[in-house]
């Protein structure tokens, strides 16, 4: 898209349509939501975030299950889904967005550092309405470097998500075929 940035991309593609977005951040600690709102005009598609840097927080605000938590530790993908899932029910956002991972020094939830998750929760079309994808990453780097590559992460998987709903409308409304008829 002319050479602009996957955020700028993502938030022109959430505009056209009308939609919005919030993010639910934990290891990124609200470095998400100042990257989506860095671009003029943002206020048109960011709802908000919810930094919830504090296990308690994850389950308390954004309602991923506790036993979930307990069991498996907030570094884990189906917390990242859930955490995508929360803030977009919280915020009143057709878009979520989630980070979940060890920044470092030290390992976390018998996670080593660099592991992290990111999470985009968004519309289908579907019966349920809802697709929730997440990806495990593995980053090298200091502190700021994993923070900033989670934040890159996870702005480049919501354009993807963007681009991939596009072409799942185009087909339904095509008669079938994958091309759109006049």
């Amino acid at each position: 898209m002319n050479g602009e940035t996957a955020t700028a991309q993502a938030l022109k593609l959430l505009k056209d349509r009308g939609q919005t977005v919030a993010a639910a951040e934990s290891l990124t600690g609200g470095l998400v939501a100042a990257e989506l709102t860095e671009a003029p005009g943002a206020s048109a598609t960011v709802r908000g975030s919810v930094t919830a840097y504090a296990t308690a927080v994850k389950h308390e605000v954004l309602g991923v299950d506790g036993a979930l938590l307990e069991e498996r530790g907030a570094v884990d993908a189906e917390v990242a889904r859930r955490m995508a899932e929360g803030v977009r029910r919280v915020l009143g956002a057709d878009w979520g967005l989630a980070t979940t991972g060890v920044a470092g020094p030290e390992p976390q939830d018998g996670q080593p550092v660099g592991t992290v998750y990111v999470a985009v929760a968004g519309p289908d079309g579907s019966e349920r309405g809802l697709r929730t994808v997440a990806r495990r990453l593995s980053l090298d780097g200091d502190r700021k470097e994993i923070r900033d590559a989670s934040v890159r992460e996870v702005i480049r998987l919501l354009l993807s998500e963007l681009m991939e709903n596009a072409a799942t409308k185009d087909t339904e409304h095509s008669g079938g075929n994958g091309c759109l008829q006049p």
